[in-house]
C-alpha cells in the first residue's frame, strides 16, 4: 500500500474514531455540558497526518457537536452563530494541534505530542469563549440567574469540563502518538 492510500485510509478510520467517540461523549455530562473525549484523535490525525487532516477531524467533531444536541441550548438562542462557534472551534483546534506539532517535532517528538495535547483543547475553549462573548452573552446572563454572566461562564459552562478534557486528551494523545510513531519505525 502506498502512502498516500495509507494516509487516506488512516484519515478515514481517525474520522470514524471521531464520530464514535462523539456519540459516546454526549452522554457523559459534566454540568450542563458533555465532555469532549474527541479532542485525542483529532490531535493524533494532526500529528500523523497533518493540519489539514487536523481541520478535517475537527470539523467532523462541530458537525456531531451539531447533530447530537449537544449545541441545542446555543441553537435555541443563535442559530448561525452557534453553527460558525461549533464548526470553527473544532477545526481551528485540530489545525492548530498540526501546526504546533509540525513546529515543535522538528526538536523533538515527544515535546511536539505534549505541545499539541495541549493546544487544541486551549483553542477549542477559547473559541467557545469568543463566540460565547459574542454571540451569547445576554443569554449567559439570564442561565446565570442575573448574577455575574462571566463567572457562570468560566466556573459553570468550561471550569471542571475544561480541566478533564485538557488533561484527557494531553495524556492519550501524547501516549498514543508516541506508541504508533514507535510502530512505525519498526515496520520500516
Amino acid at each position: 500500500m502506498n502512502e498516500k492510500t495509507k494516509k487516506i485510509v488512516g484519515i478515514g478510520l481517525f474520522t470514524a474514531i471521531v464520530v464514535v467517540l462523539q456519540l459516546v461523549a454526549s452522554t457523559i455530562k459534566f454540568g450542563p455540558f458533555s465532555i469532549t473525549l474527541t479532542l485525542a484523535p483529532i490531535i493524533i490525525g494532526a500529528a500523523l497526518y497533518g493540519m489539514g487532516a487536523g481541520a478535517w477531524l475537527g470539523l467532523v467533531f462541530g458537525g456531531m457537536v451539531l447533530a447530537t444536541g449537544d449545541a441545542a441550548p446555543f441553537l435555541a438562542v443563535n442559530v448561525p452563530g452557534t453553527i460558525a462557534v461549533v464548526l470553527l472551534k473544532g477545526m481551528l483546534a485540530g489545525l492548530a494541534a498540526g501546526a504546533v506539532y509540525k513546529l515543535v517535532e522538528k526538536k523533538n517528538d515527544l515535546a511536539a505530542s505534549i505541545c499539541a495535547g495541549f493546544t487544541a483543547p486551549v483553542v477549542n475553549t477559547g473559541i467557545f469563549i469568543l463566540g460565547s462573548f459574542i454571540f451569547f452573552m445576554p443569554t449567559i446572563k439570564e442561565w446565570a440567574g442575573g448574577g455575574d454572566a462571566i463567572k457562570y461562564l468560566f466556573l459553570t459552562m468550561i471550569g471542571v469540563n475544561f480541566l478533564i478534557e485538557l488533561a484527557t486528551n494531553w495524556i492519550l494523545s501524547t501516549a498514543i502518538v508516541k506508541i504508533i510513531k514507535i510502530g512505525r519505525k519498526e515496520n520500516k
